[in-house]
């Protein structure tokens, strides 16, 4: 049985971790080590990878349809299960079909119920085209910003992206308690101390960082409308309409970036470069649908929050793992936002456990009242 949204956001916000490190990690080896430097190339990769495995889960969980209603078997005049009807329904189920009933069955057990839903106002197709403008742009931008400015002061620009979560949210209309917002705090601050170093930078470039923080901010604000705004998509189905057309736009800035022509007129990479590049493209995947989920079953806030963490538990596991030597301010700065992380988490369950009381307490009151009259 799926899990409540209470229940179930600790685990995607680890599922999301893990899959971000990973692909960070495998990022790095395609730019690094396998001489893989096409970034919007490599995002349409993901893309494609996106919408592959989109149409693979709703392939799966047409299967999974299929046989449900094959054990909706008919009923003899005394009641029983017609047993000559049930052989030969049953036969028509193949191996392959039933594995893939079997693996759907698993799908709608760890994400719950997805419908394939048509999109055909012009208003709601605005806003998916719009949402995956920003999601490619989100993409471009970064990358064109790391060309003129270190990576440490991108990172200490992007520790500001919760703030900018919480105006956004705020301009649309959702409440975030005075003391989240006072949580926030300490963990800019931290970010912002644990990632200070060289910290050069062009007018260019802090033009281009800048916009790349408004549009982190903005991806996460957007995705949260997608998947509880008046669309509600599941995360699957947002992907499986989504993907396809950042697909498109990536290929088109690759394209107009001169990245595609480069590519070409080099030699194919081994098969081990290629399964790097792939597996990158296919972790994406997974990274995707475990953000979207984790991002409707907490918020956006609380996705960037989560960010900010992964970002020093990376300063940390390169510390550890490569002796990476790391400053004062910088390991003040972690700890710091650990310590931010944890008091933000407290008050986040705090807060959901009083607004399921009341919640509760509004149903029993409302019961009373009832059984009164």
């Amino acid at each position: 049985m799926a899990q409540t949204n209470s229940e179930s956001a600790p685990l995607w916000l680890l599922i999301w971790t893990v899959n971000n490190i990973a692909v960070t990690l495998l990022n790095k080896s395609a730019f690094s080590k396998v001489d893989f430097h096409y970034p919007y190339f490599l995002s349409a990769i993901h893309m494609f990878c996106n919408s592959v495995g989109s149409m693979v889960m709703f392939r799966l969980l047409r299967s999974h349809q299929a046989l449900m209603r094959y054990e909706a078997l008919p009923m003899t005049e005394a009641g029983a299960v017609d047993e000559n009807s049930q052989a030969r329904l049953r036969s028509n189920v193949g191996l392959i079909q039933s594995v893939e009933a079997h693996l759907g069955s698993n799908i709608v057990g760890v994400l719950g119920n997805i419908q394939r839903r048509e999109i055909e106002s012009t208003s709601k197709k605005t806003k998916l085209i719009l949402y995956s403008m920003i999601f490619s742009l989100n993409i471009a931008i970064g990358n064109v910003s790391l060309r003129h400015v270190s990576v440490n002061f991108n990172q200490v620009m992007r520790s500001l992206v919760p703030a900018l979560t919480i105006v956004m949210g705020g301009m649309l209309g959702r409440h975030t308690s005075t003391k989240r917002k006072l949580a926030v705090i300490p963990i800019v601050i931290g970010v912002a101390c644990a990632c200070y170093g060289d910290m050069t930078y062009t007018t260019v470039g802090m033009v281009y960082t800048c916009m790349c923080v408004l549009l982190a901010a903005l991806k996460v604000v957007a995705s949260g409308e997608m998947l509880t705004g008046d669309m509600k998509l599941h995360p699957v189905d947002l992907l499986g309409h989504m993907a396809p057309l950042a697909l498109v736009q990536c290929l088109a800035l690759s394209l107009l970036t001169g990245e595609m022509s480069t590519m070409l007129s080099k030699p194919i990479p081994p098969p081990s470069h290629l399964a790097i590049i792939i597996g990158s493209g296919l972790m994406s995947f997974s990274l995707n649908i475990a953000s979207l989920q984790a991002n409707k079953v907490t918020s956006p806030l609380t996705l960037c929050i989560a960010a900010n963490v992964k970002q020093v538990s990376m300063i940390a596991i390169a510390t550890i793992m490569f002796a990476t030597p790391i400053a004062f301010l910088n390991g003040v700065g972690i700890a710091v936002v650990l310590m931010g992380s944890s008091i933000y988490s407290y008050i986040s369950v705090m807060e959901k456990t009083a607004q399921k009381q009341a919640i509760g307490g509004a149903v029993e009151l409302n019961k009373n009242g009832q059984s009164n009259a």
